[in-house]
């Protein structure tokens, strides 16, 4: 899902008129660091941005955005599968003197290689939005995710944990190398946020740098919305259900699994054919979510197979499915030591709400203290719940930096 749809087209023809792009010119970087290559998009002014969301319907305070802002389009070193890729993602930039914060935001389900972060056209309303966050005081980083925008001949590793919060620890990384480049006074406090996948990312991307601190950063909080942070309860529920409007999602995470744990068998053992043989060709980076679930069904019963459906938990042969479901989930024998806000929408039936409010559940049980970790519920479904996250996680931020 892109980040904040729903801004017509005429306003983005607007934002774009206000672009300028006096260097695209690769800086040098550290031989030695994350940042491999940065190249300048662009300038925003803060007027511009105001403007933006004066209009955009959002309960936001237009002043909190005082600067203006630099986008660059970055490519850094990451580890995928024990090798070392090319990665890449923006890094925004705001122009100014004073001491700021960095917010990585980690972007919701995208299956077209378009709709990469770095990919887009500058003056897209997600690029706008990004913008705001720098222009609100903060070194935004958004990176595109393992499988898009430079390392798009990579499978993107859908639902992976460990590369997924790799990602985005390495990318945090090379937004301060960038920073320090730009001499730009960055105070040392990191604060994470995301939705959907980008809510499972944040998540995981936490739990990864409680685990091995970044060096020169204190992760302050982090705000992870509408995740599937517990696969194997998101499997439960989806095996409970008659019919589901959103097959793409789970044939996405099964394809993912098949190739990045080389499980050569796990689509014939998931799904029945057609949609076994034809899943992998559906996820190429050029077909989009409805185009997917077009050549889909969203009956479970014809989608999944009945042998899983029914013997999943007492079936030896599928026992390896069990586990992949668990090593990727985030709520076993661990929690959060820092503040956490997790957010889901209380009508949200494409990831459950009951998948974030037993989450939280988990976590406390874990040994999570009350005082850090906090469950808000927001009203709306995975699409409308956007709106009141974004509106609840901004005065959040403000007041923690």
């Amino acid at each position: 899902m892109k980040f904040l749809r729903g801004v017509c087209c005429l306003l983005v023809i607007l934002f774009v008129s206000t672009r300028c792009s006096d260097n695209d010119q690769p800086s040098a970087n550290d031989p030695n660091g994350k940042l491999i290559e940065s190249i300048s998009a662009g300038t925003t002014p803060a007027a511009t941005l105001k403007l933006l969301v004066t209009i955009s319907g959002y309960k936001i305070d237009p002043s909190i955005l005082k600067h203006d802002v630099e986008i660059f389009k970055v490519k850094y070193h990451t580890q995928f599968q024990g090798e070392d890729i090319t990665a890449s993602g923006l890094i925004i930039l705001p122009q100014t003197n004073e001491s700021v914060s960095m917010l990585s935001f980690q972007h919701g389900t995208t299956t077209l290689a378009s709709d990469a972060p770095s990919v887009q056209s500058t003056g897209s309303f997600d690029v706008e939005l990004y913008s705001a966050i720098a222009s609100a005081g903060f070194v935004a980083v958004v990176p595109d995710m393992i499988g898009f925008g430079s390392s798009s001949t990579t499978f993107h590793p859908y639902y992976v944990e460990e590369p997924t919060a790799r990602a985005v620890s390495d990318m945090i990384v090379a937004a301060r190398e960038l920073a320090d480049q730009k001499k730009l006074a960055f105070d040392g406090k990191l604060f994470l946020a995301g939705y959907s996948q980008g809510g499972y990312a944040t998540m995981a991307a936490h739990k990864a740098i409680e685990s091995e601190p970044l060096a020169g950063m204190t992760l302050v909080a982090s705000f992870p919305a509408a995740g599937g942070f517990d696969l194997k309860a998101i499997q439960e529920y989806l095996f409970s259900q008659t019919e589901y409007a959103d097959p793409y999602y789970l044939a996405y995470l099964v394809n993912s699994y098949q190739q990045y744990y080389k499980e050569n068998n796990l689509l014939k053992d998931f799904f029945n054919e057609p949609y076994a043989s034809a899943i992998p060709g559906l996820f190429d980076g050029q077909h989009a979510p409805s185009s997917i679930d077009a050549q889909l069904t969203t009956s479970m019963k014809d989608l999944v197979s009945d042998d899983l459906r029914e013997g999943i938990d007492t079936q030896p042969r599928f026992n390896y499915i069990v586990a992949l479901l668990n090593e990727n989930s985030l709520v076993n024998q661990w929690y959060p030591k820092t503040v956490m806000y997790v957010y889901h929408g209380v009508d949200d039936t494409t990831v459950p709400y009951s998948n974030s409010e037993s989450t939280y559940q988990k976590l406390i049980a874990n040994g999570a203290s009350a005082e850090q970790l906090h469950f808000i519920s927001l009203e709306g479904d995975h699409g409308s719940a956007v709106k009141p996250y974004v509106e609840d996680l901004v005065p959040r931020l403000m007041a923690l930096k």
